[in-house]
């Protein structure tokens, strides 16, 4: 029985159920379940009809699935409820934008500002291990203003390079503005117009990019930062000592992966 409409068992003073009293319930419970059923063919909703008799929505379904709604109250009830969950303030999106913004809003009290110099330091050198060239260069690429901003400044804070040093490249689309995209990163940055290097311009492709670069991909280099960028990994190697062996004998353990070889791109039809 659903908890919202329940039989009361009341005991006389002689801890005996009153019969009476069970009976009135019984009533109560048919008179409401016709009720129910009534608005129900009426066309409104289970919820509408909970709250109208003051009973739980799972209740009111379990009297009326049953029973069948007209077209047009069908019709009615399903454009409702779909308006409600994509447009309505209590959408499960509107919901889960509202949680996400409250979880964020809490993690950024959990900083402490200004960052020390050695929490500053290992930021900007996690970065460059995930973003950044890892052989030939020291040179970080990405889309992102936010990142690359911070890198330019990291740049200087941690090696003193000023951002008038650093060079520039940038991978853009045929359709995009190359000198106003350059003048938005020389802007950003500080970075002069005249260290920007010739531009790739990609190939227009028939496939449909669901990512819109608006900046294009700018990649800032730090000349002869060789001996840096070994530097770089040598701080992250430390932060990383702790794992460093369990990581060397799993990789050990897997070593045949390693062993794979790599596909050969041969054409299907050769011409001798």
């Amino acid at each position: 029985m659903p908890n919202s409409i329940k039989f009361n068992r009341p005991h006389n003073s002689i801890g005996r159920v009153t019969d009476s009293k069970i009976k009135m319930d019984r009533l109560k419970y048919s008179r409401l379940k016709l009720k129910a059923i009534e608005l129900r063919k009426k066309g409104l909703s289970y919820k509408q009809i909970g709250k109208e008799l003051g009973a739980a929505k799972s209740t009111i379904r379990f009297w009326c699935i049953n029973i069948p709604l007209k077209p047009d109250d069908r019709e009615r009830l399903y454009t409702k409820q779909v308006l409600m969950i994509t447009r309505g303030p209590n959408s499960q999106r509107e919901r889960r934008k509202r949680e996400i913004t409250k979880i964020i809003n809490e993690a950024k009290e959990e900083i402490q500002l200004p960052l020390s110099l050695e929490t500053y330091r290992l930021i900007g050198a996690f970065l460059y291990w995930a973003e950044g060239c890892k052989t030939d260069r020291f040179a970080v690429t990405n889309s992102d203003p936010y990142f690359i901003l911070f890198m330019v400044r990291w740049f200087k804070d941690v090696f003193g390079i000023p951002s008038q040093d650093l060079k520039v490249e940038l991978n853009i689309y045929p359709q995009q503005n190359e000198s106003e995209i350059k003048q938005f990163w020389s802007c950003l940055t500080g970075i002069p117009l005249e260290n920007f290097g010739k531009s790739f311009i990609k190939p227009l492709s028939k496939n449909y990019k669901k990512n819109n670069l608006y900046y294009g991909t700018i990649r800032v280099r730090v000349p002869k930062g060789t001996d840096l960028r070994h530097r770089v990994f040598g701080w992250v190697k430390a932060t990383l000592k702790d794992i460093e062996l369990e990581t060397e004998l799993i990789q050990r353990e897997w070593k045949s992966l390693k062993e794979t070889p790599r596909p050969a791109n041969i054409p299907e039809k050769i011409e001798f």
